[in-house]
Parts: structure tokens; sequence; C-alpha cells
């Protein structure tokens, strides 16, 4: 039903909310009782003056009674309608129902964004619990100092006579283990509670660097400039960037930015992107530059009030992503590799061959992307030395780039919490009821 013409039923219901008669509403704006009732039973348009006066009668404001819910709750309504198919929801009477119960609407639409939240969080959990290195050893340490327990406890049940000697010993033994225990067991304790508290600290080195970068909404302005200043002063206002790996990633990371804001002067930059749409190609072209170091500082320039964030993913040759800058609608897994269709490693199959691709992200929010990726050489040639690669991918959101007219690949975070069914690159069972590995 069209939204205009469910004005008349808008009207009607405020006005059984504020306690009005249709007489006395009808006598306020100037019109007639019949009038009024042909209106709010939607067989006369309404708009204007009328419309503007009926409101201020009702004081709501007029956009409610002509627009009804906002699309947020309606979008809200139709997902969780969508989610929920076989309980037969009227889709089609979604703007019926906001317009008449606003806060029914409102509570459902909150509902449902929080279902999502929720959702997003266990993922993010059961990645972590299948991925993080450091949980998995201590999760490691805990079962073994356990079973060792566990066995020279048996012994000494099972066993009638024992030498005090060798008694002494396994006693011994489990007391040393029972203390490890308690020790593993309170670093554990502290180590989950850091990382789930809001103030907690960043658990690597990697996590380190990535969380000062977003504070910085990754762009570093004191790089910008011609004479930056030295690392040491850089890290003296950058207290978050505290262990010695974390400098060391920091120190490459900056002699990279300074290199590419050199090569490439940022106001220059800014406007070559905005007239090449963030084709990357073309913006290498014009600075005569790799496609890798193009990409990086479309990612690190200053984000527009409003616009959506650009995100960026670098890999090296076995997978494993190195720097991750995320961009909202497209997750990345903290830990461990991402899923194999990501252009990123298509790419890597692939050195100095560019890939551009439409991309579609699996789960609830579906969104297109507009990605570019390519697979470079980070050493010079030597038939004495392997070649090492690195891949980067640039992650553009519709409203900063517009994907070309092509279907877009379905993409997930990673196998085990992704829910798309049937994949071909599927190697583990996802825990959201995909099915098993084709």
């Amino acid at each position: 039903m069209a939204t205009q013409v469910l004005t008349g039923s808008r009207i009607r219901e405020r006005r059984l909310i504020a306690g009005m008669k249709q007489a006395g509403l009808a006598r306020q704006v100037g019109i007639s009782a019949a009038y009024l009732n042909l209106i709010e039973h939607n067989r006369r348009r309404i708009g204007g003056k009328l419309l503007s006066d009926i409101a201020t009668a009702l004081e709501v404001d007029p956009n409610t009674l002509a627009e009804g819910a906002g699309a947020t709750a309606l979008l809200a309504l139709r997902d969780a309608a969508a989610d929920h198919a076989g309980a037969g929801a009227e889709v089609d009477r979604a703007e019926e129902l906001a317009g008449r119960f606003p806060g029914w609407a409102a509570v459902l639409a909150a509902q449902q964004q929080r279902i999502g939240d929720l959702e997003r969080v266990v993922a993010g959990l059961s990645d972590r619990l299948t991925h993080d290195p450091q949980l998995a050893d201590a999760l490691h340490e805990l079962l073994s100092t356990a079973t060792a327990i566990g066995s020279a406890a048996s012994i000494l049940v099972d066993t009638a006579e024992i030498e005090p000697e060798w008694r002494d010993r396994f006693h011994r033994n489990i007391h040393e283990d029972s203390q490890r225990l308690t020790a593993s067991s309170q670093e554990l304790v502290t180590y989950l509670e850091q990382s789930d508290a809001p103030e907690g600290g960043p658990d690597t080195p990697q996590d380190e660097l990535e969380a000062w970068l977003k504070a910085q909404g990754h762009h570093i302005e004191a790089l910008e400039r011609a004479l930056g200043p030295s690392d040491e002063l850089l890290f003296a206002t950058a207290p978050g960037i505290a262990s010695p790996q974390a400098r060391s990633l920091a120190k490459a990371m900056f002699a990279r930015y300074r290199a590419d804001a050199a090569r490439m002067p940022l106001a220059a930059f800014q406007d070559s992107a905005k007239e090449t749409g963030m084709d990357v190609a073309r913006l290498a072209a014009a600075f005569d530059v790799d496609l890798a170091s193009a990409m990086r500082r479309v990612a690190m320039l200053p984000t527009p009030e409003g616009a959506g964030s650009i995100g960026l993913v670098v890999c090296d040759a076995s997978g494993t992503l190195t720097f991750r800058k995320p961009v909202d609608g497209f997750p990345l897994p903290r830990f461990g590799a991402a899923c194999p269709l990501w252009p990123l490693y298509q790419a890597l199959s692939r050195p100095m061959t560019p890939v551009r691709a439409v991309v579609e992200t699996a789960g609830r929010d579906q969104m297109r992307f507009l990605t570019y990726a390519v697979a470079q050489p980070m050493t010079p040639a030597d038939f004495d030395a392997p070649m090492v690669y690195e891949a980067t991918m640039l992650i553009l959101p519709p409203d900063r780039a517009r994907p070309p007219d092509a279907a877009p690949q379905p993409v997930g975070m990673s196998c085990r919490i992704c829910p798309r069914d049937g994949c071909a690159a599927r190697r583990e069972p996802s825990i959201l009821g995909a099915a098993a590995p084709v």
C-alpha cells in the first residue's frame, strides 16, 4: 500500500490516541466532519496547509502523518519478516503496522537490531575461541596440567603398596602441578577479563598498532609533511604502542606511510581520487607508483564527514592477515585465515595480475563492495633466494565508488562462521548451520 494512501489512517490513529472526537478535530481545522471522515478512510488525498493544520491540532510533526514510520523501522520490520519467513508475516502491510502502532514498530525494530548485534558478537567470540593462539595455548596448558595431576593421583589410588620414596615423589608432583594449574587458571582469567573489558588493552602487537591507527582515523597527519617527526617523537605521543614488537611493526608502517605520502601528496591525490572515482589503476598511473601503494594511500585518506570508511587488508604468502583496516559491513577475522573466496587470495595465486571484483557479504546485512587486489614481490628477484610476496586488497563501500554492473561474488568472513550453504571453497563446517565441506 502506498505511503500517501495511509495518511488518513495515521490521522485517525493519532486522533484516537489524543482522545479527540472527529467533529472536534474537524472544527479546529475548519472542515466538515464528513470530509474528515473521508480523509481518515483514505478516500481523499491530503497535503499542504490542511495537513499542517491537522498535525498542529494533533500536536505531531506533519512528516509523521505524511511519511509514517521511518525508513530504519520499516527496514527492520522487513528484515525480521525475512528472517522468520515461515511465520507468515504480512510484509506488504509493514507500513500500515508502523503507521498505526509506531511504538510497537520501534520495539520490534530495536529487537531486530539487538538480535543482529548479538549474532555478530557470537560470531566474533567463536572466531576468537577458534583462532586465538594465546587462548589455545592457555587451554592446552590447563588440560595438560590437569591430565598430569589425574595420572599421578590414579597411580597413588590404584597401587596398593608403593615405596615411600616414590610416594613422596608423586605427592610432590601433584603439589607442583596443582600450583601450576592455579597459576595458569589465574593468567587465563586475567587475559579474558582484559580482552573483554571496554578499557582493556590490546592482546597482540598487531592489535596495539591497529588500535592506535583507529584512534587516528587511519590518517597520520604528522607524516603528511615533508619533514615529519621522528619515530621516537611519534612514539612519545602514542602511548598505546608500548611493546617492542608493536614499535617494530609501527616503524615499518611509518616508513611506508612516509614514502607513500612523499610520492602521492595529499591534496593532489585527493583531487585525483575524486576525479577518477577511486580508480586504483588510474591513480597509480597518474603518480607513477605501484598498485599496492595507491591502494594504501586511498585507504589512509581522511574520511569525509558522513562518508563510509574504506577498508584495507594485507596478507603474506601464507595467507595470514598482517594488516587490517575494517569497514562497516565487511567483517574481518581477528585471527587465522579469512574467506578463501576473497579477491585478496585470488591475487595471491596470480602474482602481479590485478584483480577487481564486486563482492557481497554473507549474513543478515548483505552488502556489496567494490574491491581491488594485487600481489606483489617484497624482495628483489634472486636465483639463490625464494621470492616473497605480499597481497593487498582495497575495500570500497557503495557510497565511495560505484561498483561495475556485474554479478557479485558471495564471500564470508571465515568458513567457521559463514552461513552460506553449498560453497565449494568451504574447509570446515559452520557453527551457524551451513553444510559440511563440499
